[in-house]
């Protein structure tokens, strides 16, 4: 009995990993064979399932659990066999032939009409050590004793074996069907984990929401006594007064509660990876993909290197997903390209390096050297990764070079954010300021313009509340004289000249840069957006420069004579002006230049397709194929040319109308070159805001009561942070984080198993 028992098990176990096994292309190609017969001759043969020739080319033990089943369920195959066979008995000659009788003396009889010999159907499936060859390789074709070989066989111990095998192969295992107790402890093992599963992810939930609004896990006490256990055991806490299975373990557990710091990790590192797999799995599945990378000095001095992965997913939405935060020793080149190529290596792999279209930085001179710059290193290991500079930045760096190269125009950037200051350092100015103009001042600051742009438009539109609220600090007797004589400088500057026409000059400019780089921010921005965003800002700058005459005509009327004559006179301020929109103008034509790889999008303007329909555009389409060997030039130019004579396309403004115009009605077959053109662009990023957006999650996330947070922590909490939309989308996170965690090592895991 024993002997029985162990050989159920095992028959058991292989039951279990034949469920685990997938369909494979094999299982197809079983049913069409190629046979030989016994002249040598090859045909080919549409065999059955339960075929001794499929058994032999597939066999039963390499077959899905459904498969075997049916294989069960058909029982041997019995087709008609031509054996003739001549003997003699006493001189007299006997020609023995084959009759379907034989199958039904035993019932494990099986027939090949290929081989025409006769198989053990038991045997032929199982072959368990000590199975006679010819009953399961071979066959026997011996029709005179025949009788006599199939009583000798069905006697053997190997054919008892594997016809116990059969009999058993589905069902029950004995020792479940004969131990009541046994099936009852697995039963009782099930629901304990089903409620241990319950509880767990309950835990989780409370980490992630903890995660997703930035919130520190751990208190300073966290024992059962302390006022203060922190917002996570707190969380807890509220959770458990509405689920009695959570409040029950919380009360009774003694050795497992998953409230500690470690489990805490545990679970957060579980989390990252199991949104880290979905997010490579989802890369790997598009067509292409691009990295935004930018580094940033955190609150421990710790440099901290950011990876943004952009593309587009299966419903065309443009995703920007983050992926990590990786520490850096030093910001050097060398350094950074390490980092990345370790990174992704496990993203892409080696057949997959194509995919990878483009790198986008900030710039800097470590990223962008054309010789042992970053960008340069990655494209040797990945050549389609053209580099791309950050457009917001290099609206950034224009607007720099246009107000720090003319000395006037530096000089009225600098009083402007006097004003600022002045009221932040001492709470009594503030409270003037609240109550005669009843509006904050922005600070200013040279790398987000957009303050530049709130500062100006504040002073604009409450130059005359700001007079006299400093006039109110002058007359009042609170405030000591330094005070007094600050606020009378600025009184006196708000009614300067110069100071009026630079602050109506920019409060006319700063609202079409603000929109700009409103626009360069945007994640589903494509190139041709861009292109077209950039020639409505060159336009509108030049009208300014062309409407500057009146403009100092109007900053100039009024105001005494003195005033006037210490002032710069109209010309000058004409001067300037046009100094200021030209070096805008300039740098933006420079810095905003198109390169190969982006001349492409000029391809897809929809305002220009009636131009294209007259004289095709072969320079951009020649250094489009020049960038993107993976386009068929030909097939491209004809899809264009189709696309350019539609006067339905016309409309459609941008890459990504067009992509989702093609998506909607079907046409990414007949259009498949233009459409993957459509995904690269797309795909192409034009800005690192994503990266600027993880570094201000990364400032809210380690601060300075958390400096000591290490890396692994870090990461999972900006995850759950930065990409909680995903979380939520993924209905089944907490089970894949619960199988996950179960699968860890550890003598409580079993727990979380079900047998």
């Amino acid at each position: 009995m024993a002997f029985i028992k162990e050989e159920i098990e095992d028959l058991r176990i292989e039951e279990v990993f034949s469920l685990k096994q997938e369909d494979t292309e094999e299982q197809t190609a079983a049913c069409q064979l190629t046979g030989t017969d016994q002249c040598g001759s090859k045909h080919n043969i549409q065999t059955k399932e339960n075929s001794v020739l499929s058994l032999q080319t597939y066999p039963f033990t390499r077959r899905s659990h459904k498969e075997k089943k049916r294989i069960k369920e058909l029982g041997p195959d019995r087709p008609n066999l031509q054996i003739q066979q001549q003997s003699s008995n006493r001189g007299r000659a006997y020609t023995r032939g084959f009759t379907t009788t034989s199958y039904g003396k035993w019932s494990w009889l099986a027939g090949c009409d290929v081989s025409h010999a006769f198989y053990c159907f038991p045997c032929l499936l199982f072959q368990s050590p000590g199975t006679e060859t010819p009953w399961a390789t071979t066959g026997v074709r011996d029709l005179k004793h025949l009788s006599e070989k199939c009583k000798r066989h069905e006697s053997s111990r190997s054919h008892l074996d594997n016809a116990m095998r059969l009999q058993i192969f589905g069902k029950l295992n004995i020792a479940e069907q004969l131990d009541e107790n046994y099936r009852i402890g697995i039963r009782r093992h099930n629901e304990e984990v089903i409620k241990n599963r319950h509880i767990l992810s309950r835990i989780i939930d409370c980490v992630k929401f903890c995660g997703a609004f930035e919130l520190a896990l751990h208190g300073h006490d966290e024992s059962e006594s302390s006022d203060n256990p922190g917002i996570f055991r707190g969380l807890v806490d509220f959770v458990a007064s509405l689920d009695g299975v959570l409040k029950e373990h919380l009360e009774n557990a003694a050795v497992f509660k998953g409230t500690s710091k470690i489990m805490q990790n545990e679970l957060l590192d579980c989390m990252l990876s199991v949104v880290k797999e979905h997010i490579i799995k989802e890369a790997q599945s598009r067509d292409f993909l691009s990295i935004q990378v930018d580094e940033t000095t955190e609150i421990a001095t710790q440099c901290q290197l950011v990876l943004v992965l952009r593309y587009i997913d299966a419903k065309s939405n443009v995703q920007e997903r983050f992926f990590e935060f990786i520490p850096l020793h030093s910001a050097t080149a060398d350094s950074i390209v390490t980092a990345l190529k370790e990174r992704l290596a496990v993203i892409l792999p080696e057949d997959q390096k194509s995919k990878l279209i483009s790198q986008s930085y900030d710039g800097a001179s470590v990223m962008r050297r054309s010789t042992a710059g970053v960008q340069r290193k990655i494209q040797d290991v990945y050549p389609n990764a053209h580099y791309i500079h950050c457009y917001a930045h290099e609206l950034s760096l224009i607007m720099q070079q246009a107000t720090s190269y003319i000395p006037k125009v530096r000089i009225f950037f600098s009083d402007l954010g006097g004003f600022a200051s002045f009221f932040s350092r001492s709470p009594k100015r503030t409270d003037v300021l609240d109550k005669v103009v009843a509006q904050r001042l922005p600070n200013s600051s040279d790398v987000r313009w957009n303050f530049h742009s709130c500062a100006i438009s504040t002073v604009f539109e409450y130059r005359e509340d700001l007079i006299r609220c400093f006039e109110t600090i002058q007359d009042s007797g609170d405030f000591d004289l330094i005070t007094v004589r600050e606020a009378r400088a600025f009184a006196m500057l708000l009614e300067d000249q110069d100071f009026k026409f630079f602050l109506q000059l920019f409060h006319n400019i700063m609202p079409h840069v603000d929109l700009l780089y409103t626009k360069l921010q945007k994640k589903d921005i494509d190139s041709d957006h861009i292109k077209k965003s950039i020639q409505k800002f060159q336009q509108d700058i030049k009208k300014i420069r062309n409407s500057l005459h009146p403009l100092v005509d109007q900053s100039s009327a009024g105001g005494s004579q003195a005033k006037r004559r210490r002032s710069l006179n109209p010309e000058v301020h004409e001067r300037i002006a046009a100094e200021v929109c030209n070096t805008i103008l300039g740098h933006t034509m420079e810095r905003f230049s198109f390169t190969n790889h982006l001349v492409s999008a000029t391809l897809l303007q929809g305002d220009r397709f009636e131009q294209f329909k007259i004289t095709f555009p072969e320079d951009a389409l020649s250094r489009t194929l020049k960038a993107y060997p993976v386009l068929n030039g030909s097939k491209l130019k004809t899809e264009l040319s189709l696309i350019y004579c539609k006067e339905d396309f016309r409309a459609c403004c941008g890459a990504v109308d067009l992509l989702q115009l093609f998506m909607e009605n079907n046409l990414e077959e007949v259009f498949s070159e233009t459409v993957t053109l459509l995904k690269i662009l797309i795909t192409t990023p034009t800005t690192t805001t994503e990266a600027k957006r993880c570094f201000s999650t990364l400032k809210r996330i380690k601060t300075f009561l958390r400096n000591n947070m290490n890396q692994e922590r870090l990461n999972a909490l900006a995850m759950l942070s930065m990409e909680k939309k995903l979380v939520t989308e993924m209905t089944d996170f907490n089970q894949k984080v619960i199988e996950k965690f179960a699968s860890q090592n550890g003598e409580q895991r079993a727990e979380f198993l079900f047998k």
